[in-house]
């Protein structure tokens, strides 16, 4: 299945990326990409802020909080992924996912958490964009 192939099947329409960059922003692919961006960025604190913010708290403290912080990246993942299918199988939409996640997680590391960059970043990147060819590729 490819970008312009959509999950339910041969019987329902296709929808390929339009040329017009007006409508190319209401694409849902793009969409779908956004709203897995924002919602990786609440799930990316939910797992890993609590290390930096609440290190002196219980850790079941830090669960609650996460599991608050996880409800906001559910409201945004839930309709990305249903927004994303209507032209992405279900491989492709977990390949953007992890790619979007490897995006967010390494600023995230660095700013937030105060990591150093490593090359291995650059390395798991270039993994992740192999991954995302043999994904879509047609």
């Amino acid at each position: 299945m490819t970008v312009g192939d959509n999950a339910a099947g041969a019987n329902a329409p296709s929808r390929a990326f339009p040329m017009n960059p007006a409508s190319l922003a209401t694409h849902p692919a793009l969409v779908c990409a956004v709203l897995l961006s924002c919602s990786n960025l609440f799930m990316t604190f939910a797992w890993y802020g609590h290390l930096r913010t609440l290190e002196d708290r219980p850790w079941w403290i830090a669960a609650f909080i996460s599991w608050g912080i996880a409800l906001f990246e559910y409201l945004l993942q839930v309709p990305a992924n249903r927004i994303g299918f209507t032209v992405m199988s279900l491989g492709q939409l977990k390949i953007l996912q992890e790619l979007i996640t490897l995006i967010v997680f390494v600023p995230f590391a660095m700013l937030f958490m105060g990591a150093t960059f490593k090359l291995d970043y650059v390395w798991a990147g270039l993994c992740m964009l192999g991954a995302v060819y043999f994904m879509f590729r047609t």
